[in-house]
């Protein structure tokens, strides 16, 4: 499909493959194999000689599509679709980098990805350093001769830190290594990394693109030399993603355009009523002008995103009372979710991680993190004021129930 076509287009039409009984909707391929006319065609798509499906752990119609329509909205030359985010970052690292090399990692990711680089690939000889997540220079510093891969979320999980990509690409240009961005917060929609300058693209497709928590998955894409090492990983290793998970996630990218202009907006809203709350001591949301790397935000994104983190006056015990008092939003550790949802990142997606180390990345006991769903903003505010206003006086002139 030509990929002059707007964004909305192509989460729409993008990567479509008809078969013979020309359906109109993506059809869902649940099978294992795939049958041969002859020994000879067998041979020939077993050495790549011919193209088509050999055998569901790295080749089916249904996974195909999505590869395909994702790799247009992202506008990369392929794109390898994984059984979830974490096993996406695996795929890469173990299909592009050997024992000996080096990663320059941001301090500020989320949990699993640091327990990933830290405590199961370093047993594999591919050493870690974590730095800012901002500062340029502590990138520049850690830099070795053996570094492969600098690696960042932008916006980060959960304090939605701000990163230059294109400053960083052109560092890890420089430096021989290749940048890689984890893209989950923004998707496509709003963001495109590899426009940027980045070289790798991550997504955890559980959370926006498929934009409903029903499924699992992750892809990974970039340039098609690139992806060639971390499919043949796949293929080998299997971290795959079910043709179903697949078929759920190109019926989510018809609506991630829609969805996310409308999580943007509620989040806009809901980050500046919580910012004049007395019981809030701050507001981490790149759609305020008060963040740190706003300007930089509005560059990189087309708007700030659903996932607003704050942090409440009074430490773990009042941030918990906060998320005891809701009614209507889920409290889980998910997130890009049609319903919206609350965590506590210290006791949960960060609880692995030491005291030392979710200090030096900026997560204190009073964070909180939310996932802006598609409710009335009205009554999301609500819900969040029921534990809030408990804390200290309500914000003058907001309604509560």
């Amino acid at each position: 499909m030509d990929t002059d076509y707007d964004i909305e287009t192509l989460g729409v039409r993008a990567g479509i493959e008809r078969s013979q009984f020309n359906e109109h909707s993506e059809a869902l391929f649940l099978t294992s194999s795939f049958v041969f006319d002859s020994a000879a065609q067998a041979s020939a798509r077993f050495k790549g000689e011919e193209p088509g499906n050999i055998y569901a752990r790295f080749t089916n119609p249904t996974v195909t599509m999505f590869e395909q329509r994702l790799a247009a909205l992202e506008g990369a030359e392929r794109c390898v679709a994984t059984a979830s985010g974490m096993s996406a970052i695996l795929a890469m690292v173990m299909g592009l980098l050997s024992a000996g090399d080096h990663i320059v990692a941001s301090r500020s990711i989320f949990g699993s990805t640091v327990q990933l680089f830290n405590n199961i690939i370093a047993r594999f000889g591919v050493e870690t350093t974590l730095v800012s997540p901002t500062d340029v220079s502590e990138w520049q510093c850690a830099v070795r001769p053996n570094t492969k891969l600098f690696f960042v979320e932008s916006p980060s999980n959960p304090l939605t830190e701000v990163s230059d990509i294109g400053a960083l690409a052109a560092l890890a240009k420089a430096s021989g290594a290749w940048l890689a961005v984890d893209n989950c917060f923004c998707s496509p929609a709003l963001q495109r990394p590899l426009a940027l300058g980045a070289d790798i693209v991550i997504h955890s497709a559980t959370k926006y693109l498929d934009g409903q928590g029903r499924v699992l998955g992750g892809a990974v894409l970039g340039k098609r030399e690139l992806m060639d090492g971390v499919y043949g990983f796949l293929r080998t290793a299997g971290p795959t993603l079910s043709a179903f998970n697949a078929w759920v996630f190109l019926k989510g990218l018809e609506t991630l355009k829609l969805r996310m202009d409308a999580h943007s907006a509620a989040a806009l809203e809901l980050a500046n009523w919580l910012e004049a709350h007395p019981a809030v001591e701050r507001v981490y949301y790149p759609g305020l002008p008060s963040h740190a790397q706003h300007d930089l935000a509005m560059r990189q994104q087309r708007s700030g995103g659903g996932i607003v983190a704050f942090d409440v006056r009074g430490g773990k015990d009042a941030a918990w009372q906060v998320v005891d008092a809701t009614r209507m939003i889920s409290i889980t550790a998910n997130l890009g979710d049609a319903k919206s949802t609350i965590t506590h990142p210290a006791t949960t997606t960060h609880s692995r991680m030491t005291a030392e180390q979710r200090a030096a990345a900026g997560i204190g006991d009073g964070l909180l993190r939310v996932g802006v769903g598609l409710e009335s903003v009205r009554d999301i505010r609500n819900d969040l004021a029921r534990g809030l206003d408990a804390l200290g006086h309500p914000a003058r002139g907001q309604d509560t129930l």
